[in-house]
């Protein structure tokens, strides 16, 4: 990989790290996929490179479906590590944590979160961890983020679960969620208008199963 200069680590899950990084003087963030002690090492790697190759695909589709996604600036599949542009904006769980009010801004800023997924899922995508850490308001528009355990060809089941996710983390951060999670289930039907109903009955079912299982 040529050009990023590594700084501190921002965050870090079970399967990746970020790190702060410049790649030709702009900032930007290293995402690195976690090697796995357990694995035996041909398959790790195996599954690392298949799993980056597909969220900066996911990144890029998402993108010409119209949603704004970080920009991919390079790729190393041996240290299984992709380079993308550092978007400045709020994560919507930080502005909900400052104001979890559904006021006006809040309703227009859900809409706006249901109207991205809404196009991804008319894309034939499925986010997977749709959190609002990991959706930014850079103050004119929606960036989602994240994509690694999206899929390409999912069943109604994901996407059902993407909006359950969004249900349950609103539930988490905020005490008018019903109001929030209503905006962003009409700015959902305006995003994927002829797939809505179904999905958001499958949310329902999934409510429902996880409540009483």
């Amino acid at each position: 990989m040529t050009g990023p200069e590594s700084s501190p680590l921002l965050g870090e899950g079970a399967e990746a790290q970020v790190i702060e990084t410049r790649y030709l003087g702009i900032p930007a963030l290293r995402k690195h996929r976690i090697v796995k002690a357990y694995r035996p090492p041909a398959l790790d790697q195996r599954l690392r490179t298949e799993r980056l190759r597909m969220e900066v695909r996911l990144l890029r589709e998402a993108r010409g479906l119209g949603i704004r996604t970080p920009f991919v600036l390079d790729i190393d599949l041996a240290e299984g590590s992709f380079v993308m542009e550092r978007v400045p904006g709020r994560s919507v769980t930080e502005i909900l944590e400052a104001d979890a009010s559904d006021g006006p801004e809040n309703r227009d800023l859900l809409r706006r979160w249901g109207e991205a997924v809404g196009r991804l899922h008319r894309g034939n995508i499925s986010h997977g961890d749709l959190t609002g850490s990991n959706v930014l308001w850079t103050g004119q528009e929606i960036v989602l983020l994240d994509l690694s355990m999206g899929s390409h060809t999912p069943e109604l089941e994901e996407f059902g679960i993407d909006l359950h996710l969004v249900e349950e983390d609103l539930n988490t951060l905020s005490p008018d969620a019903g109001t929030l999670y209503a905006a962003f289930l009409e700015g959902y039907a305006t995003g994927n208008p002829l797939g809505a109903a179904a999905i958001r009955e499958r949310a329902l079912e999934i409510k429902g199963r996880v409540r009483y299982s």
